[in-house]
């Protein structure tokens, strides 16, 4: 008895001495000796369905680097959820994975982000990159961007660019903005009308045409933007907003120059609105990403995200796009070193300076003093079913 009651001392003693990764990974949520689980939730049905590419694309980057090994002897399993482009849902996506996932990456929607802005601070999850409005975050308090880490355009400083590059490059005099009737929209909206303010007297914006995510007809829309003698429009739709608002500007022949956010600039655009519509359309190329038939590093990405998911044919924009979020996440957890935490994680990010993912888009930059690692816009033109550059990045200010 005396024997069982030593044996059973020295067991206990053991345990709480002896090093454990397991034991000490068991504390961290959705991290295993073996794995590491990573939560997306993204409208893969619904009117945004199209932009939930991003989150295959995503998926399929993790499988590339779980072939050569994951990271740090862990494999990267990628919990995948559709919300429908609705806020409601997509919190509930994310109280299901609270507890079961280490971070999160690609959250999709302005409406979304101003739903869950609260949610990753409050729960100490890491959010490596979402797609909206970074306002939403250039408002928050310091210490909950410590969970935040955003490589994103914005949509006004964007705005402001394609409306500069209408001026100066286009020669544009009257201007329409169609726009989705949330903070999406409206932040275009004050970008276009600040680039107007400064350059007075060079040209006007002669309507202002929102939509409801909801609606379907178009065409008083169209006829609106027609009436106002616009000879430049200017779009931030959903993808097939674009297409519909496209389609009914060419039913009343309605041909001005087409500037658009890089939300919609995706090749697939010119089977979605037509090859006769899209062509020659003016895109705002993101800084947080590349172009695929057009740059030889994006080509090389997409061809390792097609063999991982060969149903991503046909959609490489918006795969790599998800896919570039993916290799940020990954870069934090190569920095993060092999013991994983939450504080680890967040310094492995805020080690990243002046990188371009295998090669892509605008440098990155993460400090403790700057969680918004790019923010950059250049201008591209749809031609012969490609999306070609037209000039060199313009980096704006990082908001946050």
């Amino acid at each position: 008895m005396r024997r069982s009651a030593s044996w059973i001392g020295i067991l206990w003693l053991l345990l709480a001495t002896a090093p454990s990764t397991a034991w000490a990974q068991g504390s961290v949520a959705g991290v295993t000796d073996t794995e590491v689980v990573v939560g997306w939730t993204t409208p893969l049905s619904g009117p945004a369905a199209l932009w939930g590419v991003t989150g295959l694309g995503g998926a399929a980057w993790a499988e590339h680097i779980n072939a050569q090994g994951g990271i740090h002897g862990r494999k990267i399993k990628v919990l995948l959820k559709d919300d429908g482009y609705n806020p409601t849902r997509a919190i509930a996506n994310l109280q299901e994975m609270k507890g079961n996932v280490f971070a999160l990456c690609g959250l999709l929607g302005t409406a979304v982000l101003n739903a869950a802005k609260d949610f990753c601070p409050e729960n100490k999850i890491p959010l490596i990159t979402a797609y909206g409005d970074v306002r939403i975050w250039a408002r928050e308090p310091k210490d909950k961007l410590r969970y935040i880490f955003i490589a994103y355009p914005d949509y006004e400083d964007e705005a402001e660019y394609l409306t500069a590059y209408a001026l100066d490059k286009l020669g544009s005099k009257k201007i329409a903005l169609f726009y989705q009737n949330d903070d999406y929209g409206k932040m275009a909206m004050s970008g276009v009308q600040k680039a107007l303010k400064a350059k007075p007297g060079k040209a006007e914006l002669t309507a202002t045409v929102p939509y409801e995510v909801t609606e379907r007809a178009l065409g008083t829309h169209a006829l609106k933007m027609k009436e106002s003698g616009a000879d430049t429009a200017i779009l931030y739709p959903t993808m097939s907003h674009a297409a519909l608002i496209l389609k009914e500007m060419a039913k009343i022949d309605y041909r001005p120059k087409v500037l658009v956010t890089f939300t919609v600039g995706d090749p697939v655009m010119f089977g979605v609105a037509g090859a006769d519509v899209w062509e020659g359309t003016y895109i705002a190329l993101p800084g947080n990403s590349g172009v695929p038939g057009s740059e030889p590093e994006a080509d090389k990405a997409v061809a390792v995200l097609k063999k991982m998911d060969p149903k991503l044919e046909g959609r490489e924009y918006l795969a790599l796009f998800g896919a570039a979020s993916m290799m940020h996440l990954v870069e934090g957890l190569k920095n993060a070193g092999r013991n994983l935490t939450t504080e680890s994680m967040i310094k492995g990010m805020e080690m990243i300076k002046d990188w371009k993912p295998e090669g892509i888009g605008a440098p990155v930059t993460y400090t403790p003093d700057r969680h918004h690692g790019n923010n950059a816009s250049r201008m591209g033109q749809a031609r012969g079913g490609k999306h070609v550059p037209l000039e060199p990045f313009t980096i704006h200010k990082a908001h946050f």
